[in-house]
């Protein structure tokens, strides 16, 4: 299975999406990690969880490729909503998300990192916003959370990435640490939250969700409107298909 979870005797609940080659989700991938994350925070024996991936990379994103062999406007509809589903649900659930991250996170790595609670992240992790290269736009909400202002808008315009110890340094990542002491150290932070009560630790997540700064649900979907009008435009295809290698007569 793509996406799983597992719940030890803690209450630490380890959420693993394993989608080779680069963990780019698929819109049904996207749905189901939406629904993982949900399940995970409704179960009352839940007191932390751990968002994390196997493979090469944290996340890829979306799978362009799932989107430039789909006729019509079904894969982007999808997307759209599978990402804001995903993202909302780390951002909603009902215990601390810890991710822990590694290699590449990456557009919708992005939107979930930027939902979570907390940021463990290896040494070789780097966080980026690809997507005007991809002709489309979302996330800098999310990006916004990780990074100052102004780096956030510098990294979407260029596409440039930002490494775990610059976000370290930001104060967004937590800790930095090898790649083979991630999961170590994700779950370190996990079991330090699961001994406290969980009463008062699921107050304590609906509480700081209730005095943030700014809606993120509210402010995604706005960007995600800009995503769509410039695929009405044409200008996306024609930028995802030099990205995957796909030619207009193959969408055809």
């Amino acid at each position: 299975m793509p996406i799983t979870s597992t719940t030890d005797d803690r209450g630490i609940a380890q959420i693993v999406m394993d989608c080779p080659p680069v963990n780019a989700l698929t819109v049904a991938q996207w749905f189901e990690l939406a629904e993982v994350v949900a399940a995970a925070g409704a179960d009352p024996a839940t007191r932390a969880v751990v968002l994390r991936a196997e493979g090469r990379g944290f996340n890829a994103g979306v799978d362009i490729k799932e989107m430039q062999h789909t006729t019509g406007f079904d894969a982007l509809i999808g997307a759209n909503k599978g990402c804001f589903a995903a993202f909302a649900a780390v951002y909603d659930c009902a215990v601390p998300v810890i991710a822990a991250v590694h290699g590449f996170c990456v557009g919708g790595g992005i939107g979930l990192c930027g939902n979570a609670d907390v940021i463990i992240a290896s040494d070789d992790a780097y966080f980026g916003l690809p997507e005007v290269d991809r002709g489309a736009l979302g996330a800098a909400t999310h990006l916004a959370r990780l990074v100052p202002q102004h780096q956030m808008r510098a990294m979407v315009y260029t596409s440039q990435t930002a490494t775990a110890a610059q976000l370290h340094a930001w104060g967004s990542v937590l800790r930095v640490v090898p790649r083979a002491e991630l999961v170590e150290a994700a779950l370190a932070v996990a079991t330090t939250i699961a001994d406290k009560s969980p009463v008062v630790i699921r107050a304590a997540k609906q509480s700081l969700n209730g005095i943030d700064l700014w809606d993120v649900k509210r402010s995604y979907r706005y960007e995600q409107g800009f995503t769509f009008e410039l695929n009405l435009s044409g200008v996306s295809d024609e930028l995802r298909d030099d990205f995957a290698g796909t030619t207009k007569a193959e969408r055809t």
